[in-house]
């Protein structure tokens, strides 16, 4: 009865794929990529586009659900970032991120956006969007940045400041953030900061190689203002226990990421009363020695790093069938044609987009992550 995936919807200027988990009581979910399929038009008549489709499905097939947040995928964000918060300023109804990654279809804009029917929301003062049902508090942060002098400075400050937001919320990073993104411009040169000031904040919130880290991405990406090295996105949960928490490590394909220096947990999944989701991490095609696997073969690290979301899912006892949407990353866009083949082929009908941006290691040419949810009764958990 719940998830299912349905034929995108085709219109003269956009097309939109909703993935959506239905439940008669309790907190339904959904998932919606809008892509702009028309590359001659202005970015302003494609982000119109966009916001328009999006309003006619909250009217249609999106009745009664509520915006939780919006990831927009931008061509220029330099250009394009202060008309998109011009134009969206009166439904800025939630969590906002927004970032430089061109989507591959050759267009100036996509948007991913995560929604939720029977929550009560509203925008913290410190800048979090709270989303309330039952005994959870979920809190999203969307876009944050700051201009320190460089990535690893930009990079301990937001992290010290999302900890103290986490703090004044009676959470903490260890015990209740389940997920973060970071967006690093030129990532070949600045993800080494970033990679020193995470490693140097977590070991200062008990987030080791002996206890946990957090499930993350970390790629390319730009913000409209040069100055900006890395920008955040993040998601925790307030009012869960540690048990319902659960980390995915597939052993047999991919290695623990302190091994080569970094802090980020493969994926992590998160057990309610009634069902159980799922974050994967970005990944790519790696081996569990963490050497970079078929360097070079687009179409083999795409397949070797499907085969590793899946080992990651088989664990956490999920399929691609229960995943709600995707985020593809390629570092060179001359992949896209047969990237797109292949994931047509594959996953015809989950929403995804396709975006330019650099993965963390030059070799590897492709990353994907992926969030999902199943039924999964839980009697000693609260529903969702």
């Amino acid at each position: 009865m719940n998830s299912k995936k349905q034929q995108p919807l085709k219109s003269e200027k956009t097309l939109a794929e909703i993935f959506k988990y239905e439940v008669a009581d309790g907190v339904s979910e959904y998932h919606l990529m809008i892509h702009a399929i028309q590359p001659e038009s202005t970015y302003e008549e494609q982000l119109n586009a966009i916001i328009d489709t999006y309003y006619q499905l909250r009217e249609k097939e999106l009745q009664g659900t509520v915006a939780i947040f919006k990831r927009y995928f931008l061509s220029d964000a330099s250009n394009q970032a202060d008309t998109l918060l011009a134009l969206t300023a009166e439904s800025s109804d939630c969590a906002l991120s927004i970032v430089e990654q061109p989507p591959l279809n050759g267009t100036k804009v996509a948007v991913w956006i995560y929604l939720q029917t029977k929550v009560q929301t509203q925008m913290l003062h410190n800048g979090l969007f709270e989303v309330k049902h039952g005994p959870y508090r979920h809190l999203w942060g969307g876009s944050s940045f700051n201009r320190a002098a460089n990535s690893e400075y930009q990079t301990r400050l937001l992290l010290n400041d999302y900890v103290m937001q986490l703090i004044e919320q009676g959470c903490k990073l260890a015990a209740n953030c389940i997920r973060t993104w970071f967006f690093v411009q030129n990532v070949d040169v600045n993800y080494a900061g970033v990679v020193k000031a995470r490693n140097e904040v977590f070991v200062t919130q008990n987030l080791t190689e002996k206890t946990h880290y957090i499930s993350s991405t970390g790629i390319g990406g730009r913000h409209a203002d040069p100055k900006v090295l890395v920008q955040m996105d993040t998601y925790a949960v307030g009012g869960i226990k540690p048990e319902q928490i659960h980390f995915l490590y597939a052993p047999t394909h991919l290695n623990p990421t302190y091994e080569y220096g970094v802090s980020f947990e493969r994926g992590t999944y998160v057990d309610y009363g009634d069902r159980r989701q799922v974050f994967i991490s970005g990944t790519a095609s790696i081996n569990n020695k963490g050497e970079v696997v078929y360097p070079g073969e687009i179409r083999k690290q795409t397949e070797r790093m499907w085969e590793n979301v899946k080992a990651l899912l088989k664990e956490a006892e999920c399929t691609f069938d229960d995943m709600g949407q995707m985020i593809v990353y390629l570092r060179d866009i001359a992949d896209y044609t047969i990237v797109k083949e292949m994931y047509d082929k594959r996953f015809p009908c989950t929403p995804k987009v396709f975006v330019h941006a650099p993965v963390c290691r030059p070799g590897w040419l492709i990353e994907m992550e992926c969030m999902g949810v199943k039924t999964c009764e839980n009697k000693e958990y609260a529903p969702y």
